[in-house]
C-alpha cells in the first residue's frame, strides 16, 4: 500500500496519508473487491506506473457493465517509456474480459500531451459530457 501511495505523490497528492484504521480498512476493501483492479508497472521491484480500473455492474446496454479508469500516473523519473500505456492496455483487457460496453475516465488536465495520451489510448472527448460535483470534506 505504501508504494502506491508514494506514487500518488506524482499525481496530485501532497502527502501520504497516515496509516489509520480507516486507511487500512479502505485498502482492504480495494484488495478484496473483485471489480476493483489496481494495475501497476514495476521496475526493479519499485512501482513506477499505475492506474485503477473498476468494473461497474449495469442494467442498461443489455445488462453489460462498464469500466471506469482512474488515478493514471507514472513516476516523473519514468515517464515517456510507455508504462502508462501498458497499464491502460491492461485495463482495456480487463474491461473486454468482463464484457464491458465502454470504458470511461476523467482528467483534470488541460495539457495537450495528456489529452493526446488519452486520445491515443482510444478515448474521445466528444461522445459524452462530464460533470463533477465536489463534496465537502
Amino acid at each position: 500500500m505504501y508504494e502506491i501511495l508514494k506514487l500518488y505523490l506524482c499525481l496530485h497528492e501532497k502527502s501520504i496519508p497516515e496509516q489509520t484504521d480507516y486507511v487500512l480498512h479502505t485498502w482492504e476493501q480495494i484488495v478484496q473487491d473483485e471489480n476493483h483492479h489496481l494495475i501497476v508497472n514495476e521496475i526493479d521491484g519499485k512501482i513506477v506506473s499505475s492506474c485503477v480500473c473498476v468494473i461497474i455492474p449495469n442494467l442498461t446496454r443489455n445488462a453489460r457493465p462498464y469500466a471506469f479508469v482512474e488515478n493514471v500516473v507514472t513516476h516523473t523519473d519514468f515517464r515517456k517509456r510507455g508504462l502508462a500505456s501498458e497499464c491502460q492496455a491492461y485495463a482495456k483487457q480487463i474491461a473486454l474480459q468482463n464484457h464491458c460496453y465502454k470504458m470511461m475516465l476523467l482528467t483534470g488536465s488541460k495539457e495537450k500531451k495528456t489529452l493526446d495520451f488519452y486520445r491515443n489510448a482510444g478515448y474521445n472527448s466528444v461522445d459524452k459530457t462530464a460533470f463533477i460535483q465536489w463534496l465537502s470534506e
